[in-house]
């Protein structure tokens, strides 16, 4: 969305026509000074106008390009991509990358269920640009699991996660990160079932809804990643930019219930989650082990 060159269009027009309504009664000289009879105001005068205009934005509009890569696979929860990519796609001056392997659509592999919205990649692996600002892991079970033993995955990760100013995720993708060993002594935080594997992949499990730990940023599990993206915006640019782009998406949640965290939510509720998901988290377990144990 190119909201500067909406902004600087719509103050230029501003100004543009009230010079010339004030204009058109009195054509000046040929060779004259385009001016305002009744204010003196020249087209000189206007432009700079537009550039002070301009200028008072410049704390929301301005900043150096950002490289945000987006890693997508097959079996992602795509909330976890969408709600931090509709963050990113706020910001002003960015080049966004959505990374795979190739540039196949992701979700509807051989074999695997069909996916209702299949994601195309933008970039592959091997036309990554060399440094990213922002390396970002959604999550997602199943596929979490097969990207957490997927050596290219992995190598990828590690390889670009060693030069990226951020290395981020949102709930499960800090299992991945973890396996390619890029959160060793970083404090971070996941799905709420899983956060305690952190430790099998040497991370130190904390709670928090955004946990930031130098370079790291990590979200909890699949709403965070509105919370975590704007968290990163603020780092990336500024707290007011943040505000503003939270009120451009109208982020305001008031949910019907008080119920999105296991402190808060009815026991059954999470009696019942958890004895679901205890397959999933022995799974993880056992391959977070085996992540740990090819580079520790």
């Amino acid at each position: 969305m190119q909201r500067r060159r909406f902004a600087q269009l719509t103050a230029w027009l501003g100004a543009g026509a009230a010079a010339s309504a004030r204009v058109s009664a009195t054509q000046p000289a040929e060779g004259a000074a385009a001016q305002s009879p009744a204010t003196g105001h020249t087209k000189e005068s206007a432009d700079a106008h537009h550039r002070q205009a301009i200028k008072k934005y410049d704390s929301l509009t301005g900043g150096p390009q950002l490289v945000i890569g987006m890693l997508v696979y097959p079996g992602m929860f795509l909330q976890d991509l969408i709600g931090p990519l509709t963050v990113f796609e706020s910001l002003m001056n960015k080049d966004i990358h959505l990374l795979w392997k190739n540039t196949d659509p992701v979700g509807n592999e051989p074999g695997q269920p069909k996916a209702l919205v299949p994601i195309t990649p933008t970039t592959a692996f091997k036309d990554c640009p060399p440094k990213l600002d922002v390396l970002f892991v959604p999550g997602g079970v199943p596929g979490t699991l097969t990207m957490m033993e997927d050596p290219e995955v992995l190598a990828f990760l590690a390889e670009h996660g060693a030069t990226a100013r951020y290395v981020t995720s949102v709930c499960t993708g800090s299992l991945i990160l973890g396996a390619a060993g890029l959160l060793k002594g970083y404090r971070a935080t996941s799905y709420w079932a899983t956060r305690d594997l952190l430790k099998e992949l040497g991370a130190i499990p904390s709670k928090g809804r955004v946990v930031v730990d130098r370079n790291r940023i990590t979200g909890g599990g699949v709403t965070a990643g509105i919370d975590f993206g704007l968290k990163l915006v603020s780092v990336l640019r500024s707290p007011a930019y943040a505000k503003t782009v939270q009120l451009y998406l109208e982020y305001d949640p008031a949910p019907p219930y008080n119920a999105g965290s296991p402190d808060k939510a009815p026991r059954l509720a999470v009696e019942f989650l958890s004895e679901m998901y205890a397959g999933m988290v022995d799974a993880t377990r056992a391959i977070a082990k085996r992540a740990r144990s090819r580079w520790a």
